[in-house]
């Protein structure tokens, strides 16, 4: 069934043109948000908390701005499975990859702190571009179903990205590499844990936050980046570089984490129709015996 899914409605879809595409994306937003209310309630909710400041009417604004962006991010993912090399240096472009250049001439490995913002899965085809010298690669929980398992892990990785499962962490951070590799978190997610999380203040709520990034930062101590993807226009991204921190093992508790969360909350801000507002991202509670400073 799988297969048959793949070769007779996702692949071929994936080989139709951007402007063809981008049709079907404009047809889901009418279907599957305004008729059906594909999480409205839950896009509304977290946008109401988040920017309590903001009329009813600001707020579904940006509440139609973001399902246009969140059904072109749907086609556009699908569009990774045949996209060519000319295309995927058309339209994610790095804005400053030499600022790398120094930690890879020492040998230097990086952790790259990313979020759910733009289109966030064209990272993965970053590798095109001849200009980052590094490995990238990112960790990610396989999926239950093995051919889709299969061929997303062909897609994502065609152009040279690594996609390392959680449960091989430990191994990755203990092997040697060829070369120097960047290792992308996607930490804004909701942990998994209360009591595991980095508890801080994002977009007017108490956030737990995923701390594995730093966590292996100081660890290892790997120099840290956020990484800004920002959407240009329909199809096209820019990827920047921002320094956190060089050394993590001189940092105290929290301070790489509160960084980059600041970081990523000020791109939203100035553009919130951009991030996964889909999200259940505020599940947790904060435990009664953490205080936030």
């Amino acid at each position: 069934m799988s297969a048959l899914l793949f070769y007779l409605v996702i692949k071929p879809i994936s080989l139709l043109p951007f402007w063809v595409l981008y049709g079907l994306s404009d047809f889901l937003y009418l279907i599957i948000y305004k008729i059906l209310g594909y999480r409205t309630s839950v896009v509304k909710t977290n946008l109401i908390n988040s920017f309590p400041d903001k009329s009813p009417e600001e707020i579904k604004t940006i509440q139609n701005k973001f399902y246009h962006h969140f059904f072109d991010l749907i086609i556009e993912s699908i569009k990774l499975f045949s996209i060519s090399k000319k295309e995927v240096l058309k339209r994610f472009k790095f804005t400053n990859p030499e600022i790398t250049y120094p930690f890879y001439e020492r040998g230097q490995n990086l952790i790259v702190v990313a979020g759910h913002y733009g289109n966030w899965e064209f990272a993965a085809t970053a590798p095109a571009d001849s200009r980052v010298l590094y490995q990238m690669a990112t960790l990610y929980f396989p999926l239950s179903n093995k051919f889709l398992e299969k061929k997303i892990k062909q897609s994502r990785e065609k152009f040279g990205f690594m996609l390392i499962p959680g449960k091989d962490v430990k191994v990755f951070f203990n092997h040697k590499f060829a070369k120097p590799t960047m290792l992308f978190f996607l930490s804004d997610q909701s942990p998994p844990s209360s009591k595991n999380a980095y508890w801080t203040r994002f977009l007017n709520q108490d956030t737990g936050v995923l701390y594995g990034a730093e966590n292996y930062a100081k660890k290892y101590n790997y120099p840290v980046f956020f990484a800004r993807i920002k959407r240009i226009k329909r199809g096209f991204n820019e990827f920047t570089f921002e320094y956190i921190e060089e050394n993590p093992a001189s940092t105290s508790y929290g301070e790489i984490t509160k960084k980059h969360v600041q970081m990523l909350e000020k791109q939203i801000i100035e553009q919130p129709e951009f991030w996964l507002w889909t999200h259940r991202r505020w599940k947790r509670e904060k435990p009664e015996d953490v205080v936030i400073t």
